[in-house]
Formats: structure tokens, C-alpha cells, sequence
């Protein structure tokens, strides 16, 4: 019997570690459970919106089911995520694929 080994291709590694290095979007979901005036109260104190900005993005989610409310490094992408869930937001993170 021989025992063959597979190898990762360089182009396989590099496609991953871009999929990390990215720019991601931060989204909150629609839910239920939390008051429109809580979220917009949220976005303004996690990520330092204005009161119009935050009730823009709190309106994009109430009618549209999801908003994009940040994009960057994956790093702080994550950081605002879990502040946001931390809050009881569903806030999820999504590779950007326009850049």
C-alpha cells in the first residue's frame, strides 16, 4: 500500500488568510424582542452614531430585516459583533466582497 499525502496548494493559503486580512460587515438582524428606541439608543452609544444615523439603521433593520452598520478589519469587526450581542442585539459578521 502507498501512502500518498495531500498538500495544500500556496493559492489555498492565501485565499484564506485574505478571507481573514478582509474588510467585513458588521449586520444586525431583526428580532422580536428589543423596542426600536432601545436599538436606536445602541447604535449610538456602541458605535457612536448621531441620533438620525441610528434611527436610519435601526429603520433598516425594523423594514428591510438587516443592516450594515460597520465595515473594517476583521479584528474590530468582531469587537463591535460581540458588543453588540452583549447588548441583546443579533449582530453577525459577513466577508465583503465588493473590496
Amino acid at each position: 500500500m502507498v501512502e500518498s499525502k495531500t498538500q495544500e496548494s500556496p493559492q489555498t493559503d492565501t485565499l484564506t488568510e485574505l478571507k481573514l486580512e478582509g474588510l467585513w460587515k458588521v449586520v444586525v438582524l431583526n428580532d422580536p424582542v428589543n423596542l426600536m428606541s432601545y436599538v436606536v439608543m445602541v447604535f449610538k452609544k456602541v458605535l457612536g452614531f448621531d441620533e438620525t444615523k441610528a434611527r436610519r439603521h435601526m429603520l433598516e433593520v425594523h423594514e428591510q430585516g438587516r443592516s450594515v452598520v460597520w465595515t473594517g478589519l476583521r479584528e474590530k469587526a468582531e469587537a463591535y459583533a460581540f458588543t453588540l450581542q452583549q447588548w441583546h442585539l443579533t449582530a453577525i459578521l459577513e466577508p465583503d466582497e465588493t473590496h
